[in-house]
């Protein structure tokens, strides 16, 4: 009973110990101090965007869904196919490397 008792007193001693500021060197935690407000940051935003100084972002094509592609070719030949070109060596199999 007395070792366990050591025991959590000895880890909440060690926790005491670490216990202070966060971030003690401020490294994290950069204050920007700016003279315009956000309204003003915003609107000159959109004026640029308006002018054709800027334009907006664009999400890239990769991140939308794309249309299903429909083959004209039917299973029984693309796997006869594939099964080819393994044979052959000009693919691999699994985790086989070429």
């Amino acid at each position: 009973m007395k070792k366990s008792l050591l025991a959590i007193a000895a880890v909440v001693a060690a926790a005491g110990a670490f216990a202070g500021e966060v971030d003690p060197s401020g490294q994290f935690a950069l204050q920007i101090d700016g003279q315009r407000t956000r309204a003003e940051v915003s609107a000159e935003a959109v004026a640029a965007v308006s002018a054709g100084n800027t334009s907006p972002s664009v999400i890239p094509a990769s991140s939308k869904v794309q249309p299903q592609v429909k083959s004209t070719v039917d299973v029984a030949t693309r796997r006869a196919q594939a099964a080819e070109l393994v044979r052959l060596g000009k693919v691999g199999i699994g985790e086989q490397n070429i």
